[in-house]
């Protein structure tokens, strides 16, 4: 469910759980588009029948592919009115925890840590998990910066 707030309002956010995005399955075309844009084709992600001998018994998604998923899922939790510019501000932290398979559903929750005021507009701090349908440890946990601009 996504939470929407004013701009005005964004600084009330903190210490705010705002749930969890739907499931998203993660496919093998997936994989294979992102190791062609990135050029990493390690077998462990886009050889499905050497990878089911692998160490983790079929093959799996980047790390960093299941990271640059937390944008659309994040575009899940909240939406802000009023705001002309959104931008990704970087990382603080990310943790890869736990592989994700191809075929695997995963959905992410958030918790806003802070907000601060910058130059036009408000830096929010985002404590986001990343897990993986049925798993028992996340997949991947970040610190996001996100800025909203009025």
């Amino acid at each position: 469910m996504t939470t929407t707030v004013d701009y005005a309002d964004l600084p009330s956010l903190v210490g705010k759980d705002l749930g969890y995005t739907d499931w998203l399955e993660i496919t093998q075309e997936q994989v294979n588009t992102f190791a062609d844009a990135t050029d990493d084709h390690q077998w462990i992600h886009t050889d499905p029948e050497r990878a089911k001998d692998g160490p983790f018994g079929g093959a799996i998604a980047h790390g960093f592919l299941t990271l640059s998923l937390l944008i659309p899922l994040w575009t899940q939790l909240l939406e802000v009115e009023g705001v002309s510019t959104k931008v990704n501000y970087g990382l603080d932290k990310v943790r890869f925890v736990s592989p994700v398979k191809v075929g695997a559903r995963i959905r992410m929750t958030a918790t806003i840590a802070e907000a601060h005021e910058v130059t036009g507009g408000y830096q929010l701090v985002v404590d986001a998990t990343i897990e993986t349908e049925g798993g028992t440890k996340p997949a991947v946990v970040a610190r996001s910066l996100q800025r909203l601009y009025a």
